[in-house]
């Protein structure tokens, strides 16, 4: 199975950027969906964004117009900028990954996970 490992996270003002990444221990792209979760203390965990294996991209409502997600293939590496944050946004962040046979379709549960990386606003 592919490992994750998530970087980047850090303790910053208000309105504020910063870019979260998650390096995987071999290429993705031809197999598995890729997120980005994140979960505040007593809240539950939620989902930011996640990559289809066709490319397409989907956010949540809280963070459309301000979070990106981009992955570079050739790197391994999948990439969160988070621009106008808020004290809202803090939060572990987590990368995750689960296999699908379908380019256009995510499984719902994701199977693997990064050990977090902590973002403070």
């Amino acid at each position: 199975h592919v490992q994750l490992v998530e970087s980047g996270g850090a303790s910053v003002q208000a309105g504020k950027s910063l870019r979260l990444s998650c390096a995987a221990s071999r290429h993705t792209h031809s197999r598995y969906c890729l997120a980005w979760f994140r979960q505040a203390p007593g809240k539950e965990r939620e989902g930011v964004a996640r990559i289809m294996r066709n490319g397409e991209i989907s956010y949540a409502d809280s963070v459309k117009g301000r979070f990106t997600t981009a992955k570079d293939d050739a790197k391994k590496v999948l990439f969160l900028e988070m621009h106008s944050l808020k004290p809202e946004d803090t939060a572990m962040y987590y990368c995750a990954a689960v296999e699908s046979s379908l380019r256009s379709f995510c499984p719902p549960r994701f199977t693997i996970w990064g050990q977090g990386t902590q973002v403070t606003v």
